[in-house]
C-alpha cells in the first residue's frame, strides 16, 4: 500500500493595499492565496495557503451602481430579525466586513474553510499590528 505524501510548506505573510481596488477582483486574488492554489504543492484537503493582511479597506470600490444597489443581509435568528444594509452604509459603518464576507464566500464551506478564513486580517486604515511577521508587499494592478 502506498502512503500519501503530505507536502510541508512554510507560510508567508503578504500585505495588500486595497486603496482604489475593485472588490470582486481583490477578493478572488486573496481567496486564491489563502487556499494555496498559487503554490505547486496545492492539495484541496490541506490548509497550506499563506496569510494575508489587507490595509485601507475603507477605500475599496465597486463598479456600476452597486454602491447603492448591493444589499447585505443578516438575521438574528428571531422572528422578524432580518437586517438589511446597503454597500454604502456598511462601508461607512464597518468597512472591513465587506471584504471579509466576499472572501469568505469564495473559500470552501466546512471546517477547512473556517480555518483558512483565519489567515485573513483586514484593517480599515493603513495601520496594522503585524510588523513582526515582516509581510511582503503584494502589488496588484
Amino acid at each position: 500500500m502506498e502512503k500519501t505524501i503530505v507536502p510541508s510548506t512554510t507560510k508567508k505573510w503578504y500585505l495588500i493595499d486595497a486603496q482604489g481596488k475593485t472588490l470582486g477582483r481583490l477578493a478572488m486574488l486573496i481567496a486564491t492565496i489563502i487556499r494555496g492554489k498559487h503554490k505547486s504543492t496545492y492539495v484541496p484537503y490541506l490548509n497550506n495557503g499563506d496569510n494575508i493582511i489587507v490595509i485601507n479597506a475603507k477605500d475599496i470600490s465597486v463598479t456600476g451602481r452597486k454602491s447603492t444597489q448591493k444589499i447585505y443581509r443578516r438575521h438574528s435568528g428571531r422572528p422578524g430579525g432580518l437586517k438589511v444594509e446597503s454597500f454604502q452604509h456598511l462601508q461607512d459603518r464597518l468597512p472591513e466586513r465587506i471584504l471579509e464576507k466576499a472572501v469568505k464566500g469564495m473559500l470552501p464551506k466546512g471546517p477547512l474553510g473556517r480555518t483558512m478564513y483565519k489567515n485573513l486580517k483586514v484593517y480599515a486604515d493603513a495601520v496594522h499590528p503585524h510588523e513582526a511577521q515582516k509581510p511582503e508587499i503584494l502589488s496588484i494592478r
